[in-house]
């Protein structure tokens, strides 16, 4: 499970079905629930019962108590400073810097030329963050940022299968290399929070006086990190997927071309461009980009005719969920069509941002950010893949493309 988890899950849903209970350890057993009753279940009808699971804590270690990591009062403390930034009337306020960064990201592209395109992604989504909510201009941080994530990613992994001492950040600082990698994350928030001109959530932050400076960190980086890695592999898979679907591709620029018209696109447009959005939602279904989420139980509980003792941890993956053929017919094909019209289905069958009150609070700003980047470099280029490449994947915190992408940048 440690060296590949997503082929483990795979095979442990193959030969056991949607419920699965895995030893794991003398004291707990894991249990792989992989449909949207339980989900539904865990994540909102009886999340009172769930807390993060032990597997989160060298994550904590990394990125202290942000909003992704926290829990109880600290949690719904943060939550309730942030989430106003990401209210639907704000996060419309946000398009024109997203499309002016985009846009100038992709004019630098030269034609014919063979890019990294998830470095080149990393580098676009860093800045729009770092501009849209922190006034902070980071794309040239993206290249040292993604190999300190990797690096942590990778700790972090590891940390997991050592429960007592994953969860010491000063344990992280004495390891080499990982000691670099916190070291430059650490050195990039403070550059944010102290030589910032501006950017909404800071001022709220800074403003609001309820954080420490030390929750003043914890959380800037959690909402840095989050708020490009996820979105930016979501951005790498949907490109590596339009290249290999190439009817999809003209469809998209079908409708890019006919609802701007050559003009770039606005936020009032994301209601006109349901294939866009359409593409993306299915690039996040194939590659869920938080691909499992995990709890620990309280006390006791049956989850929707599952018999779970306090103390398990209980891991809902929507990689899994998003491939139960019960639900998604041909689940590794490429079929935006899924997701136009009524669909029938459980909300809790598709699970890109988490569900419950947990549910990822910047979600809206991210398919936002993601239609916008999206309309935008598919107005004017194409990105392919050299023929017959393949483009493997890792899973660790996130699910992203397992080093560079390279693809042919085409002026359309």
């Amino acid at each position: 499970m440690m060296r590949n988890p997503l082929e483990t899950y795979g095979a442990l849903g193959r030969r056991y079905g949607d419920a699965i209970r895995v030893p794991f350890g003398r004291e707990r057993a894991l249990y792989v629930l992989s449909r949207p009753e339980y989900a539904e279940h865990v994540l909102v009808a009886n999340q009172a019962n769930y807390v993060k699971a032990f597997t989160y804590r060298p994550l904590r270690a990394v990125l202290g108590d942000g909003l992704l990591t926290s829990e109880g009062e600290t949690w719904r403390r943060h939550r309730r400073v942030v989430q106003p930034v990401f209210a639907q009337r704000h996060v419309v306020g946000f398009a024109p810097q997203i499309v002016e960064t985009a846009a100038k990201a992709v004019e630098r592209w030269p034609d014919g030329v063979m890019l990294d395109a998830a470095g080149e992604l990393r580098r676009l989504t860093l800045d729009i963050v770092g501009r849209a909510l922190f006034g902070s201009e980071l794309a040239g941080e993206a290249g040292r940022t993604g190999r300190s994530l990797e690096i942590l990613q990778r700790g972090a992994v590891a940390g997991t299968f050592l429960p007592g001492v994953a969860a010491k950040r000063g344990l992280y600082q004495r390891v080499p290399g990982l000691s670099g990698a916190l070291a430059q994350l650490d050195g990039l928030v403070q550059r944010v929070v102290r030589g910032s001109s501006g950017g909404e959530m800071l001022h709220l932050l800074k403003e609001r006086g309820e954080f420490t400076e030390e929750e003043l960190h914890d959380e800037v980086l959690t909402l840095l990190l989050a708020g490009h890695e996820t979105t930016a592999a979501s951005l790498a898979w949907t490109f590596v997927l339009l290249s290999r679907y190439p009817a999809a591709r003209e469809r998209l620029e079908q409708e890019v071309d006919e609802v701007l018209g050559g003009r770039e696109p606005q936020a009032e447009d994301m209601d006109r461009l349901p294939w866009t959005r359409a593409v993306l939602e299915e690039a996040m279904r194939i590659y869920p980009p938080a691909w499992t989420i995990e709890r620990d139980a309280l006390e006791d509980d049956d989850i929707a005719g599952v018999q779970v003792p306090a103390g398990s941890t209980i891991a809902i993956p929507p990689y899994l969920l998003h491939r139960n053929v019960d639900i998604w017919p041909n689940p590794e094909g490429f079929q935006p069509e899924r997701f136009l019209g009524d669909t029938g289905r459980s909300r809790y069958a598709y699970l890109p941002f988490g569900g419950g009150r947990r549910i990822c609070v910047g979600a809206g700003f991210a398919m936002l950010e993601a239609v916008l980047v999206l309309a935008t470099i598919s107005r004017t280029h194409r990105l392919d893949l050299a023929p017959g490449m393949s483009v493997p994947l890792r899973a660790e915190i996130t699910l992203r493309p397992a080093g560079a992408v390279p693809m042919r940048v085409t002026r359309r």
